[in-house]
């Protein structure tokens, strides 16, 4: 009787293996979604979990292998822009940034092959993705690309020893440049960052509160470089930065200013001298006249000195440019420029004699006669003596197209004066290196010099 009255009342509800299974699989979805890298499981979920149907469990199973995969490596490839509508685009930009954060170690060749691979081909989308935009960036976006830019990029240098870099005897064109085996992607993030700076739609104002003062001076330190690519993106990407960002120019110019004074008076090591000086070239061009005191300056206390260090054939031809740009600009720079020439005149290297003939031979075409008047004694003295040098130095020959524009100058400046001021020194120079004894100086030596 009681189990039949008992039997008839309702029973209360149980927990089902059903109920067990829809709370449980509620919480390993929530955890999915939250830790789940690329974020696309929501989606899936909402619409393929009402019931559980084949193709919810084959998502969950999907979900199951990439927790698998994430115990033991979590770097996973994210969807291509393709495969999203335009509203998610910028999110997924962000998320693509953030996944090309992680910095992998390629001096081991055998290590994390599928996740640089997965890198890679991440970096080649954000270059895409940066080419083609049609929409202003973000405050957001500038932050995450300017972070991913500088977590790959500003790293230690692998350096060669410099000891020996600075021996008189060392040829430094033979040098083998040291290649950096992390290239491969090294160089997508700088073309990925170039064409972010030179983007119509990155706005300088936003951008400048990232690409800082700290950010340019770790951007100068990379043209220490020993890749001579690198050096080569980072010519490009500072001289757009100087163009597109006009309130950093005067900090850029002390900067590099910083670096040269550290090069010439206390390291002689930096291998970016020629690459700078390129950058200054340009800016030294479009220097606006009058010239400044400051641009001035710079070249007494900067490009003048730098033909002072042993690595000077490194840069020479970049250097030459930038004087031979001041002096066209001003011509009145030329006295000064040439006393600085003769000031650091290498008396005992006859291949750097040659090339600071050479240069001496483009200043010389700017000069007008005031300033020739005021430096002529002291150079005509130096270009005897390079023509009383010995024939096989290659000195002699290199002065003599410098010789002959001194004398169209003088004529100019004073005519019929080459007998007060240009014999009197030659003779004095002829002399001296007689009385040396030097066995090469014969009347061969004597009759070049009288066809001059």
């Amino acid at each position: 009787m009681i189990k039949q009255i008992l039997g008839k009342l309702p029973k209360k509800p149980s927990k089902s293996a059903d109920g067990f299974s829809s709370s449980n699989h509620a919480r390993s979805r929530s955890s999915d979604i939250a830790s789940h890298k690329w974020g696309n499981v929501k989606d899936a979920i909402v619409s393929g979990h009402t019931s559980a149907t084949s193709t919810g469990f084959d998502h969950v199973n999907k979900i199951s292998q990439v927790e698998d995969l994430k115990a033991t490596d979590s770097y996973e490839a994210l969807p291509s822009f393709r495969e999203v509508p335009n509203s998610e685009k910028q999110n997924l930009f962000i998320r693509k940034l953030n996944l090309c954060c992680t910095v992998f170690d390629f001096t081991d060749s055998t290590k994390n092959l599928k996740e640089k691979e997965i890198k890679r081909q991440t970096l080649l989308e954000l270059v895409d993705y940066v080419s083609s935009a049609n929409g202003k960036f973000t405050e957001t976006i500038m932050q995450e690309a300017i972070k991913m830019v500088s977590l790959n990029l500003f790293r230690p240098l692998n350096a060669q020893p410099h000891e020996n870099k600075v021996l008189g005897g060392y040829d430094f064109e033979e040098e083998e440049p040291l290649m950096d085996p992390a290239w491969p992607h090294l160089q997508i993030v700088y073309e990925f960052f170039l064409r972010f700076v030179a983007s119509p739609e990155t706005d300088t104002k936003l951008a400048k509160r990232y690409v800082d003062h700290p950010f340019i001076l770790k951007l100068l330190d990379l043209f220490d470089s020993e890749d001579p690519r690198e050096r080569e993106y980072l010519k490009t990407i500072l001289h757009r930065i100087y163009g597109k960002f006009m309130v950093h120019r005067p900090f850029i110019r002390k900067a590099i200013n910083n670096i040269f004074y550290r090069f010439i008076f206390e390291t002689e090591k930096f291998n970016g001298v020629a690459e700078l000086l390129e950058v200054l070239g340009s800016i030294i061009n479009g220097f606006a006249l009058p010239l400044k005191e400051e641009h001035k300056l710079f070249l007494v206390r900067v490009l003048i000195p730098l033909h002072k260090p042993k690595p000077l054939p490194m840069y020479h031809q970049q250097l030459s440019y930038c004087i031979t740009q001041f002096v066209e600009k001003d011509s009145k720079l030329a006295d000064t420029v040439i006393r600085g020439l003769l000031k650091y005149w290498p008396i005992t290297n006859s291949s750097k004699e040659v090339m600071f003939l050479s240069e001496l031979e483009e200043v010389l075409e700017a000069i007008q006669p005031p300033e020739f008047q005021r430096c002529m004694v002291p150079l005509f003295h130096r270009l005897a003596c390079c023509l009383c040098s010995p024939p096989l130095s290659g000195c002699r020959t290199g002065a003599v197209p410098v010789e002959q524009r001194s004398h169209r100058e003088l004529d100019q400046a004073t005519p019929q004066s080459y007998t007060a001021y240009y014999l009197p020194c030659l003779g004095e120079e002829y002399s001296k290196s007689l009385e040396s004894g030097c066995p090469e100086l014969d009347a061969k030596c004597a009759q070049d010099i009288l066809r001059c």
